[in-house]
């Protein structure tokens, strides 16, 4: 890979992060007048137009069968059970309680993908991981309410976790067989078509919902899912999933950020202190990614 694409997968990976990190602040937001499965159909449904419609434009065409595997995969697991499990968890548990179960997900996938990609994971992404989770652990006991948390909801939290990891995993093969506008667009049709059964229920509490809610919902669609799931397979079929999967522990340091900005939820010490080592994390698990991707590229641009 070219110094250029390699700047260039790291700028997508940027612009999904960002908005993955605005995404929590639109989801507890609408999720105060939308239920968890119809909040993730409208949330879905709005991207599938959406990409639908510009793969249309682009005369974006049927994926090679051998990509169907991944696709289905991450459309079931990723785009429809991850959003309905993290919805309905972050009702039951606090914040800092959900936040901290679901960025075990860059573990797994660092795990999985050595076992099941075969990806090398040298020292300094371990090392990364470890410091950012630490950091993540950091800022969940520092935004936590305090009280008992739901069984239930932690188990949701879990599985958002197992299903996020399970989804990039398996959506790395596929992006050997198609573009990243080609595998988004058909993972959000596959995962809209399954979250159907929550359609009435997405149209009745729409007309309930104030404007606000339903604004978010929309956002929800159109800039964290069929913006930021498309830039995020750019970038992973020009990196390896176990490196990707750990820059997303820029997004709690983000959220408390955006948090601050935003809603006027001014973070104390503590947190400040967890943001900043997710954010070192990050770049001890960057360490040399350009030179370590750079070995990639006949089977990226082949």
């Amino acid at each position: 890979m070219t110094e250029r694409q390699s700047a260039g997968a790291l700028i997508a990976a940027g612009v999904t992060v960002l908005f993955w990190s605005s995404a929590f602040v639109s989801i507890r937001s609408a999720g105060a007048s939308y239920s968890p499965g119809a909040l993730a159909f409208g949330r879905l449904a709005t991207a599938a137009v959406l990409l639908g419609a510009f793969a249309l434009v682009r005369r974006v065409g049927w994926p090679d069968r051998r990509a169907w595997p991944g696709i289905l995969t991450s459309g079931l697991l990723w785009f429809a059970g991850y959003m309905v499990f993290l919805n309905w968890g972050e009702r039951l548990v606090d914040a800092g309680t959900a936040a901290l179960i679901v960025n075990v997900g860059p573990i797994l996938i660092a795990l999985l993908s050595a076992w099941v990609l075969r990806e090398a994971a040298p020292r300094s992404l371990w090392l990364g991981i470890a410091v950012s989770f630490a950091g993540t652990v950091v800022v969940g006991l520092s935004m936590s309410g305090g009280g008992g948390s739901s069984l239930l909801g932690v188990l949701l939290c879990v599985l958002a976790a197992v299903t996020y990891a399970i989804g990039v995993v398996s959506q790395k093969p596929a992006l050997k067989y198609g573009s990243a506008l080609q595998i988004t667009t058909y993972s959000a049709l596959v995962a809209a078509i399954a979250l159907l059964p929550f359609a009435g229920l997405l149209v009745h509490e729409a007309a309930k919902a104030p404007l606000s809610a339903t604004l978010n919902v929309l956002y929800l669609g159109v800039g964290p899912t069929a913006i930021a799931f498309t830039t995020w397979a750019y970038a992973l079929a020009r990196s390896t999933a176990s490196k990707l999967g750990a820059t997303t522990y820029l997004v709690p340091a983000l959220v408390v950020l955006m948090s601050w900005l935003f809603l006027g939820e001014v973070p104390g010490w503590l947190t400040l202190a967890g943001g900043a080592l997710c954010l070192a994390g990050v770049a001890v698990s960057r360490r040399k990614s350009v030179r370590a991707d750079s070995l990639q590229t006949v089977a990226v641009d082949s």
